[in-house]
């Protein structure tokens, strides 16, 4: 069974000051998740589930989607902010704004996947290899698999020179995940790569291995899912800040003995579109790799 991709695209883009998801990097005005939908086909996945907002769906059809669509079998579905709320949590949670995170966003697609998936941010650059090894490792797996996967990234190949970035923190043993801590405000001060916590700094090597959010589930992992995200209703609903994290729900399927989580390192350098000033990196970085030979320069033949 060819395994699904899921890419979480309904960000609001709010240090990036736009819709990032369809912003032109490549030469021939692809996007990011172009190239993101371009190494998982090589890697074995033979579908795309993309979650967006309904406001920028036109945009998103016409810079991105319809392409990619011609080229991959591919979906998308909406999130909102009333997506899975009952009548009663939509009154208690009227006044928020924010959206309530990768956990949400992944059950918005939940009826669209029928297959081992893999889970990714729509403003990550993951490498081809990272897409190779988990695609191989969801097709050798049963829909109700215990064993998950995920890519580990170097933290110090993840940073970036324009501001902080959210990390999540792995503990791994024996190439099988432990915990993962979420460290929203990593930062290089003076060549020292700090987080900051409670209005603390506390000073990291950079060799640690932290989560992108490119996770590798069963089916199964759906059920924990539910549970997290029932558990984050009844405590957080009226917080307007409050966000259920995927890193997190992963975590919990190791805590409670639900399954597991194989880590597969990755060495590559990681670049993405989290500030303004990331475009024109991205999209050094990406003409470098077609200039190489790495990606062909007309991405897709139609």
């Amino acid at each position: 069974m060819k395994p699904v991709l899921l890419v979480l695209a309904a960000g609001m883009g709010s240090r990036y000051g736009g819709v990032k998801q369809i912003d032109s990097v490549g030469l021939n005005g692809e996007c990011l998740l172009d190239f993101a939908a371009f190494d998982a086909k090589k890697g074995g996945f033979e579908k795309i589930v993309f979650v967006i907002r309904p406001d920028i769906e036109a945009d998103f059809r016409e810079r991105l989607f319809d392409r990619v669509a011609r080229n991959i079998d591919a979906e998308y579905v909406f999130q909102t902010q009333e997506s899975l709320l009952s009548s009663d949590e939509k009154k208690a949670a009227s006044s928020r704004t924010k959206p309530w995170g990768t956990v949400h966003a992944v059950l918005c697609a939940e009826e669209k996947i029928s297959a081992p998936f893999a889970v990714i941010n729509s403003d990550d650059y993951y490498g081809r290899d990272a897409f190779a090894t988990l695609g191989s490792y969801l097709a050798g797996i049963q829909p109700d698999s215990r064993e998950h996967a995920m890519a580990g990234y170097v933290l110090g190949n993840t940073l970036s020179a324009s501001g902080s970035v959210s990390r999540g923190i792995c503990t791994v043993k024996d190439e099988y995940l432990q915990s993962i801590v979420e460290n929203t405000k990593i930062s290089c001060k003076d060549g020292i790569i700090v987080s900051e916590i409670d209005g603390r700094e506390i000073p990291l090597t950079g060799s640690e291995l932290v989560s992108m959010n490119f996770f590798g589930f069963s089916l199964k992992a759906f059920e924990r899912f539910h549970i997290y995200w029932d558990e984050f209703k009844a405590s957080s609903l009226s917080q307007p800040k409050a966000e259920a994290l995927l890193p997190a729900a992963a975590s919990d399927i190791v805590k409670t003995g639900e399954g597991s989580i194989r880590c597969f390192m990755s060495k590559e350098k990681w670049f993405g579109m989290t500030y303004p000033e990331d475009r024109e990196t991205v999209k050094r970085e990406i003409a470098s790799k077609i200039h190489s030979g790495y990606y062909p320069e007309k991405l897709w033949e139609k």
